[in-house]
């Protein structure tokens, strides 16, 4: 009897706090996208009814898309593959982006949170409008949120689903974002929670795939892309990272992860390369000091071929409005 008591005021208190942390926004459900119910073997006749009751089921648990407020385009940098440059890439784009238009940068992984670091904004903390909604913090012209403006920087954080969900949707509709022309989101490694919540809750104009040129990361990223042709969100095209170590005092190119891979991706998928950018140190030193490449050193090569990408993600979404 005394072990039932503590259990059930630990369950209170558990839902007690997914109530306040939840509080103003709506939690859903969807289809398990692994299709695990399904492993059985089915006749056709029972596969197709289930396919229907499936279909039925994330027509009624899914919530209708809703704009972002102050946000016109929202752009998801994504990879299935952890390791890959993915935030670099995000953040080097929107600085990138921003020299023609108003751009915001989303953290979205509530795990891994890079932003801080990278946009040198360590040790900052938003405040809160009288709209309880939270205010960007501005650095080098790009309005930034992130979680890791909201837990100590050497805290892990240990949620289960609902609770990110719960985060992921705070930080999509409870953010006072400024007349944005581009929101990036910066989106966690795979093809999870996070990636479904935020296709689904808000129309997303486009997604960036980020990959190395070798083949364990292409396996992954091919399941990326399979998942944005699920939930309806065109990929803007693939962008080659890593694709090769130059010898600073030779020129001689070493591929160190395989050559073309993510090209050869982009053939097999009818996919547009956006561009590739080389294993190189002063890339990494620009993310782990807070001054971006890009703004570190704006007539490198590396420097141009973000812009390059940045144009190319320009173009695609005005085409896409056409």
């Amino acid at each position: 009897m005394a072990a039932s008591r503590v259990c059930f005021r630990l369950a209170g208190r558990i839902e007690l706090s997914k109530r306040q942390f939840t509080h103003g926004a709506r939690v859903f459900s969807h289809a398990d996208p692994l299709g695990i119910s399904q492993r059985r073997e089915l006749t056709p006749e029972q596969q197709a009814a289930q396919a229907a009751k499936m279909k039925a089921r994330q027509q009624r648990g899914l919530p209708d898309q809703k704009q972002i407020p102050g946000v016109k385009d929202i752009v998801v940098v994504s990879s299935a593959k952890g390791g890959v440059g993915k935030s670099t890439t995000a953040v080097n784009l929107a600085l990138s982006l921003s020299k023609d238009c108003k751009v915001g940068l989303l953290d979205a992984d509530v795990f891994g949170p890079s932003l801080p670091i990278m946009m040198n904004l360590q040790h900052e903390q938003p405040t809160v409008n009288d709209q309880d909604q939270l205010i960007p913090i501005e650095n080098y012209g790009i309005q930034c949120m992130s979680m890791g403006f909201l837990v100590n920087p050497d805290d892990a954080i240990v949620w289960r689903g609902m609770m990110v969900m719960s985060a992921i949707q705070r930080l999509l509709n409870q953010v006072a974002w400024s007349d944005l022309d581009i929101l990036v989101v910066d989106m966690p490694p795979g093809t999870g929670d996070t990636q479904l919540s935020i296709s689904q809750l808000v129309p997303v104009s486009g997604a960036v795939v980020v990959s190395t040129p070798q083949d364990v990361a292409l396996a992954d990223t091919k399941r990326g892309i399979k998942m944005f042709e699920k939930v309806s969100v065109p990929v803007l095209g693939i962008v080659q990272n890593m694709a090769y170590f130059e010898c600073p005092k030779c020129q001689e190119r070493t591929y160190v992860f395989g050559q073309d891979g993510a090209k050869q991706l982009c053939t097999d998928h009818d996919i547009e390369l956006l561009g590739e950018l080389p294993l190189d140190v002063s890339i990494r030193e620009g993310a782990d000091s807070g001054s971006p490449i890009v703004l570190a050193q704006p007539g490198s090569g590396q420097a141009h071929a973000y812009a390059n990408i940045a144009l190319r993600v320009q173009e695609k979404l005005a085409r896409n409005k056409s």
